[in-house]
């Protein structure tokens, strides 16, 4: 054999054993790369979801602020508008006192609600804490409490109108938790 084949079967047996531990280290640099690839985008997923969150917090922040903000304006404008008791005529005006004509006999009036009967016995009745208001009568709900001076009603609580009186009462059973006595 001459030098030229031997030279030629030495880089023959070169190039068919260096290609393979060529591609081998550049897979394994493509895989090294792949990983790190994969590395900085869970890290930009997690930027992105702190900076999301961050985002969701103020959101909720400003939206509060802007809850009390208006809480308090609405109180602001109410002040003047409001139920006195050394008024007589306070009730005039008033657009859900448009129906009221005065006491009636046997009737009393909700505002907003109307006339309705009552029961003869409940006529005049004097409402007191602890005890109960019957089912028939706990419908006419007060639908604007603040008029009347009076905080909201607590969880599974309502003010109703019951004759001349507002009465805080529990939905489930009735039970009166507290009276404000001759409204109108």
């Amino acid at each position: 054999m001459n030098r030229l084949t031997k030279a030629a079967i030495v880089a023959l047996a070169l190039t068919t054993t260096a290609a393979p531990l060529a591609a081998q280290a550049q897979d394994r640099h493509d895989r090294r790369e792949w990983r790190q690839d994969r590395h900085d985008d869970r890290r930009d997923d997690r930027e992105d979801r702190r900076e999301w969150r961050q985002d969701r917090r103020d959101d909720r922040r400003e939206w509060r602020q802007d809850r009390r903000d208006d809480r308090h304006d609405y109180h602001r404008e109410r002040r003047h508008d409001r139920w006195d008791r050394n008024n007589r005529d306070w009730w005039r005006n008033r657009s859900d006192f448009r129906d009221y004509r005065g006491a009636r006999h046997g009737y009393w009036y909700a505002p907003g609600h109307g006339y309705y009967r009552v029961e003869p016995r409940y006529y005049g009745y004097r409402w007191r804490q602890g005890a109960y208001l019957p089912s028939a009568y706990r419908s006419y709900y007060v639908e604007d409490p603040y008029y009347y001076g009076l905080r909201p009603a607590p969880r599974g609580y309502r003010y109703v109108y019951a004759g001349n009186d507002i009465l805080l009462i529990a939905l489930a059973s009735g039970l009166i938790a507290s009276v404000l006595h001759d409204i109108y």
